[in-house]
């Protein structure tokens, strides 16, 4: 703890004395407007043919948020609002040369590379959590939560109706909000925060209403006042998506003990998930004999001679929805943890200044995983996760503080974690954050760990200057089941420092240096790494973006100290609204984390290189190709006696060909082809030589997020081949060419609301 007291202590000081002018500067009076009530619903045939509407509010004055800080849209934006006692209504009019609008007919949220406009609403005026719902020029809709100092939750679903029409001069869109498909308190007359924007993506430009500036922290706060909301309510809001699964499998049984052969497997199952808003502030969902199945597949990542566990981000609904009431500084609940849920239950909501997240499930994973002779086989993981936060208001800053806990067991097994955090506003553009956290771990064993690990980080953001610097601290018997804790036997010190030039004129939208240090020691005072990284980076138009970073580090790993220096640069451009194209490039020195038996870990020449096309021919279809590579061959300083110089250690190759057709808003077609290849030099690296060729198929017919019907097909292929009559019979070969697995489903889900 006096490491961290002392590190707080100094990091208040300087931006104390730093900003001790900002201190005292008061914030602007925030924007007021007031909504007109009408009997008669506008409709988008209104906008389009300009007929006259009862009544209506209307916004022209958008400003520049980026690239440019206050300066009027480079191309005019007028929106209309109104409402009744059931929807709220918005409209948009946005001119500009239809030949260089960015946008095409997709899935419900992915258009956010597409221009767009934005209306984001914060119901609880607590200038912290606002609903957001964005829509393309074609009415193709996108929406989710936006909490300030959290990253932006797009999971968040609703019922809402939208339209778009691209136009001759410009386009159109509308949309129509029901007061049920949000949460609001009750109250005869509402007043709420209210954000308007406008994307142009040619000119990675966002403008908004009202005026806000990246000089100050944070986007709801700098939110404007909807007023005029009288007699209005959320109504019953009460959901029932009871859904019908069908699939057939045939997979290579490779279970242990018995000879590799086919088995097939047919299952149909029935669920039923349940949304219920509990005076329009709480929302339970209860998922019974849910499918936890995810849709969507996993992008590539290389997970070869990795030193540490790969995080591949969680795709399945009912995890996704509102999962920003349990983030944290550290990151303690992390719901790929949870792999096989028989059940789940959540409650999420607010209520004044007070928010609760809190999720139970069963989890079947760990269970299956244990011998058929364990006494635990199949048996259920109780998980649980519950988070309280506290919010407080100060001169038109918000702070938080926030207390969680998780709990696992499975047996005489169990993982149990309590932690506080809290989140600081002192001054205008600079944040701490910070977290204390502490484990109690029982093995399976018996064995009983447990012990503490904190965080603390300040960080200023602004328009040229930005800082970070950040304190990590967590003890070797630290434990977190269901976290993604990376590493523990850590006392990180991270310093972020950069400043960013702005042109007012010509592509480039700013350029500058950023320098990066970090070091981590154990817990016995020893250096385990250390990494100092000075970079350049640079944006422009059209979604250009290019930095290149120096890097020289120090590991220690398996006994050894490794100096390591490397070269990295990425890029990105969608300078073609039917192109984008981004990639990477990293060279320099690598350790083999994976060395063969008999040899200790050694430094190479390591590259890893991945390049990504996405082409847009229409309106309609999407094409990605992406390729990665990652190798490592032995350079002047591995040190291995008889290997010469330039030998391969491994190559790893990833290809994925992604096709994505949208019929309409509603159907689509998608189809992925990935290849994998892992080829190693076996007496030099750990590593088994694997192939894969992986085809995925995906019919979609969405009605909304909760009525769709999903038809998919798989099919895998591995460098093996099958000889019963020889052992082992299962023996790896050159090429793909075995099926080891093939699946078909269908699935149907059909959305109830009351």
């Amino acid at each position: 703890m006096p490491r961290i007291t002392c590190f707080i202590l100094l990091c208040a000081l300087y931006s104390a004395s730093v900003l001790h002018a900002q201190a005292g500067a008061a914030d602007s009076q925030t924007t007021r407007l007031r909504i007109p009530r009408v009997s008669r619903a506008p409709q988008f045939t209104d906008f389009l043919n300009g007929t006259p509407r009862e009544a209506e509010l209307v916004v022209t004055d958008f400003r520049q948020y980026s690239p440019g800080d206050g300066q009027p849209a480079t191309q005019p934006t007028t929106a209309y609002l109104s409402h009744d006692d059931r929807n709220l209504y918005v409209a948009y009019i946005c001119k500009d040369d239809p030949r260089l609008i960015r946008a095409r007919v997709s899935k419900h949220d992915q258009i956010m590379h597409d221009d767009r406009v934005v209306l984001n609403i914060d119901t609880f005026h607590d200038h912290r959590h606002m609903y957001w719902f964005d829509i393309n020029p074609y009415g193709v809709q996108a929406d989710g939560n936006v909490t300030d100092g959290v990253e932006d939750d797009p999971s968040w679903d609703t019922l809402w109706h939208s339209e778009g029409r691209i136009v001759d001069d410009g386009y159109v869109v509308f949309a129509a909000i029901p007061f049920r498909s949000f949460r609001f308190p009750s109250g005869s007359e509402q007043t709420w925060g209210l954000i308007l924007g406008r994307f142009i993506q040619r000119n990675n430009e966002f403008s908004v209403w009202p005026r806000m500036s990246s000089r100050k922290p944070g986007h709801v706060q700098q939110g404007g006042d909807m007023e005029g909301l009288r007699d209005i309510s959320p109504g019953r809001n009460i959901q029932f998506i009871p859904y019908g699964l069908f699939s057939a499998a045939r997979f290579l049984d490779t279970s242990a003990g018995a000879a590799p052969r086919y088995a097939t497997q047919r299952e149909g199952r029935a669920g039923l998930d349940t949304k219920i808003v509990i005076k329009d502030a709480f929302t339970f969902d209860l998922a019974l004999n849910p499918d936890f199945s995810q849709v969507e597949s996993d992008e590539p990542q290389v997970t070869v001679n990795q030193r540490y566990e790969v995080l591949f981000p969680e795709k399945r609904p009912f995890f996704l929805e509102n999962a920003g009431y349990f983030m944290t500084p550290l990151r303690l609940f992390f719901s790929r943890r949870i792999v096989d849920p028989s059940v789940g239950a959540r409650l999420t909501g607010k209520i004044g200044k007070w928010a609760l997240g809190a999720l139970f499930a069963g989890d079947e994973g760990p269970g299956k995983r244990l011998p058929a002779a364990h006494p635990l086989f199949e048996k259920h993981s109780p998980v649980g996760a519950v988070r309280l936060q506290r919010e407080f208001r100060h001169g038109g800053r918000v702070s938080t503080l926030a207390a969680m806990a998780t709990t696992q067991e499975l047996g005489a097994f169990h993982n149990r974690v309590f932690s506080l955090d809290a989140r600081l506003q002192p001054l205008r553009n600079w944040i701490f954050t910070g977290q204390a956290v502490t484990s109690n771990t029982r093995t399976a064993e018996g064995r009983k760990l447990a012990g503490p690990a904190y965080y603390a980080d300040w960080r200023h953001a602004g328009r040229h200057f930005v800082w970070r610097s950040r304190y990590t601290d967590i003890s070797p018997d630290f434990r977190a089941g269901l976290g993604f804790i990376r590493r523990v036997d850590i006392r990180e010190t991270y310093q972020d420092i950069g400043y960013l030039w702005r042109p007012e004129n010509g592509p480039i939208q700013s350029i500058g240096p950023v320098f990066t240090w970090y070091s981590f020691h154990d817990h016995s005072g020893r250096l385990t790494d250390w990494n100092v990284s000075p970079e350049i980076r640079v944006t422009a138009l059209r979604g250009t973006a290019f930095a290149y970073e120096r890097e020289a580090s120090y590991e220690y790993y398996g006994g050894i100290g490794f100096r390591q220096y490397a070269h990295e640069s990425e890029f990105r451009t969608e300078w073609f609204r039917w192109l984008t194209v981004s990639g990477e490039l990293n060279i320099g020195d690598g350790i083999n984390y994976r060395p063969a038996a008999g040899l200790r870990p050694f430094t190479g020449k390591a590259r890893q290189t991945g390049v990504t096309f996405t082409l847009r021919p229409g309106a309609r279809l999407q094409m990605d190709e992406t390729y990665i590579f990652s190798g490592l061959r032995t350079g002047r300083n591995s040190g291995l006696a008889g290997v010469a110089e330039g030998t391969a250690v491994y190559n790893n190759h990833l290809v994925r060909s992604k096709v994505n057709y949208q019929f309409s808003r509603r159907l689509s077609l998608r189809f992925i082809l990935d290849y994998n290849s892992v080829l190693p030099n076996t007496s030099l690296a750990r590593l088994d030589k694997d192939k894969s060729v992986n085809v995925d198929a995906l019919f979609t017919y969405m009605v909304n997020p909760g009525t769709a019907l999903h038809a998919g097909y798989t099919d895998l292929y591995e460098n093996y081949r099958l000889d019963p009559s020889r052992s082992p019979a299962l023996e790896r070969i050159a090429d793909p060419t075995l099926n080891t697995g093939r699946q078909f489903f269908v699935k149907l889900s059909y959305l109830l609301r009351f």
